[in-house]
């Protein structure tokens, strides 16, 4: 009889703190929310870049590199497609060339090393069965409570 009270108590108190534990997963982006902050990450490094703030064009370069590193942590296949090694494809080509452009400060690089960074995500979209999602250079910016200027030294 005690063993049956002492196996009820010892379940009575795990279950609580299984369902706490469960409770307290951390947060694990989906790859839409992954993809929506590349886009911001995308449009933010273009202004940087065309207005020759190198210093916030390579902090956002580096945001998209780690949004790229995320997708292969969380999602490097997605519906049968490899999208983790097709990220990391884009970060070893495209984002190794918009670097040496935004540490040069080069203005004509940079602009050459984005438009290829773009196909490669058009590319990348296609070959996931997503070609509706186009990207494309910003033509506006939302971010008017950003200045894109470098700063004054």
């Amino acid at each position: 009889m005690k063993l049956a009270v002492l196996a009820a108590a010892a379940v009575a108190l795990a279950f609580p703190l299984a369902a706490s534990a469960e409770q307290q997963k951390p947060f694990t982006p989906g790859l839409g929310e992954i993809m929506t902050l590349q886009q911001m990450r995308h449009l933010k490094l273009w202004f940087a870049g065309r207005s020759g703030n190198w210093d916030l064009a390579d902090y956002e370069l580096d945001e998209v590199k780690e949004g790229f590193e995320d997708i292969g942590t969380y999602f490097p296949t997605k519906d049968g497609v490899p999208t983790g090694p097709m990220a990391a494809a884009i970060v070893e080509k495209e984002v190794a060339e918009l670097d040496k452009a935004i540490k040069a400060k080069n203005a004509k690089g940079f602009v050459a090393a984005f438009d290829r960074l773009t196909a490669s995500c058009n590319a990348c979209h296609q070959a996931s069965k997503k070609e509706f999602i186009v990207v494309q250079r910003p033509t506006g910016n939302p971010y008017a409570n950003q200045s894109f200027a470098p700063a004054k030294k």
